[in-house]
């Protein structure tokens, strides 16, 4: 089957899992412990290339069991977060992969109520981050905040004068923009120059949810066009991360859906 594009840890038996069904792109999920031994991250992202596939990683999501947030309170939390976006900045120029990086999550300093005198002070320090990575980090969007589809001003004030490259997550916009498809698509075009990558997920739009394709709100015929040539992964939630069924479903489900647009296409 064609665009089987999956995610996983380092985790062995999780990469056996998804090998078993020969992936176009594979997504790493890091944690902090992994950050402490680069030299792993690479073993895979080499084992992996030499199979033909394309590989991503994804920053750590917390940092001792708190989410990450590039405006952290925390002194010390602050500081991870610099300390492993330099440690990957340094990875991904030398084995030319690219960084899914987040801002900040929902629920951490950068989406309290309020949040939006924050902006100045948070491109600042993207750029920073920048300064180190270049382009080899892609900004994911979250569900609430700044770096967020709440945020009416995320693409005008903060992805545009930066020229930032994004990854952006569908569910997450789905959810930030209450499960309204028409400003979905609306952002989606807005976004568009700057989207490198994408996370391929459904969701019933209230909250995060992670659902398969088809088992969501999400109207997938709309997304589909803005799919078409980029890479992408489907970021499904697994009870049993063990076992990626639900992403290659979906791979079927949107494999499906543009084989019957194609067919409407030429029929028409």
């Amino acid at each position: 089957m064609n665009l089987v594009r999956l995610k996983c840890a380092l985790e062995p038996r999780q990469l056996v899992d998804r090998l078993r069904y020969q992936p176009e792109i594979v997504e790493i999920q890091l944690f902090e412990n992994d950050m402490y031994r680069p030299e792993r991250i690479i073993r895979v992202i080499r084992m992996l290339k030499k199979r033909g596939i394309r590989v991503y990683l994804h920053h750590p999501m917390r940092w001792r069991g708190r989410y990450l947030d590039i405006l952290s309170e925390d002194p010390k939390r602050r500081d991870f977060y610099d300390w492993s976006c330099s440690i990957l900045a340094e990875l991904c120029k030398k084995e030319q992969v690219k960084c899914v990086v987040h801002a900040h999550y929902a629920n951490t300093e950068c989406s309290r109520p309020g949040f939006f005198w924050l902006g100045k002070k948070l491109r600042k320090r993207i750029e920073r981050i920048r300064e180190e990575a270049g382009d080899w980090f892609l900004w994911e969007n979250t569900t609430k905040g700044l770096f967020s589809g709440e945020n009416p001003s995320f693409i005008q004030e903060l992805v545009k004068p930066l020229e930032l490259p994004l990854c952006l997550d569908i569910s997450h916009s789905f959810i930030s923009l209450e499960g309204d498809n028409e400003k979905l698509q609306q952002r989606l075009a807005e976004a568009s120059p700057f989207i490198q990558y994408y996370h391929v997920v459904d969701s019933m739009g209230a909250g995060h949810d992670s659902l398969p394709l088809g088992k969501g709100k999400v109207e997938w015929a709309g997304v589909l066009p803005f799919l078409e040539g980029r890479d992408y992964i489907f970021e499904i939630g697994l009870e049993n991360v063990l076992d990626c069924t639900e992403m290659v479903q979906s791979a079927k489900y949107l494999n499906q859906l543009r084989a019957a647009t194609l067919t409407s296409f030429h029929g028409s």
